[in-house]
């Protein structure tokens, strides 16, 4: 499916909905629940490839995840490319199309250095990333809450550094882990379409989609839920209990 039909899903006040996939049977579950479109968690992808978050896999076994997918489903895939691999822009692109992604989240964390990669720098790389795949939903992760004791001192940073990841052709910002509806409101004013979250203590769905927000994402949500369900069926069955039985 082309990235047009994605881009198109992100309408403010009416967000998509991404419950995100980690392998093919998962994002054909996804898609026969009637999701338009299937994200990728990185989380999900690596630890379900014996690898840890963070780029802990090796970039070839992320894309082979990505290419099970796409082979499965006949939905848009978007991918979460966690920062980019430290694979030069166009590469990156030609990577992504040739796994049949028609959208990325790239984060703006420094996973060689730490910290967070400097604005302008990172800028540069969406602005190349853009040129090397015009058609791409860029969906532009900003990292500064994901450290932060408070949110509002951070809130400045992070506008800044949305807004700089627009002009660079960000299609969309993602201010991961933002809870506050009211900052989470400023993201949509100032520099919309805003990504939000899912989670645990955050905004309901239809808190979301009152204040403006175009794409909804779970993360890693969906695969700790399964997870969680696992274990409790495994304890289950260690105390001799089947988990067929009522």
């Amino acid at each position: 499916m082309t990235a047009t039909k994605l881009r198109a899903l992100h309408l403010p006040g009416n967000p998509l909905l991404l419950p995100n996939a980690w392998d093919a049977a998962s994002a054909t579950l996804v898609e026969q629940a009637g999701f338009p479109a299937v994200a990728t968690s990185s989380v999900a992808v690596a630890q379900s490839l014996g690898y840890e978050d963070h780029q802990g896999a090796p970039p070839a076994e992320m894309f082979d995840a990505v290419r099970r997918i796409t082979r499965v489903v006949s939905v848009p895939v978007t991918v979460d490319a966690e920062g980019g691999y430290d694979l030069p822009a166009t590469e990156l692109a030609a990577r992504l199309a040739e796994a049949g992604a028609v959208g990325c989240n790239i984060e703006d964390t420094d996973h060689q250095a730490g910290g967070l990669k400097e604005t302008a720098r990172h800028a540069d790389y969406l602005s190349a990333l853009r040129a090397a795949a015009p058609d791409l939903v860029l969906n532009a992760r900003v990292d500064v809450f994901l450290r932060a004791e408070d949110p509002k001192a951070v809130l400045d940073d992070g506008l800044e550094r949305a807004t700089a990841y627009r002009t660079a052709g960000a299609d969309c910002v993602y201010p991961i882990t933002l809870k506050s509806p009211d900052l989470l409101k400023s993201f949509v004013d100032t520099v919309g379409p805003v990504n939000g979250n899912l989670m645990p203590g955050g905004p309901t769905l239809s808190t979301l989609a009152e204040i403006g927000i175009a794409r909804v994402s779970m993360g890693g949500g969906l695969w700790h839920l399964v997870n969680r369900s696992t274990k409790r069926i495994l304890r289950g069955l260690a105390a001799g209990i089947s988990p067929y039985e009522d």
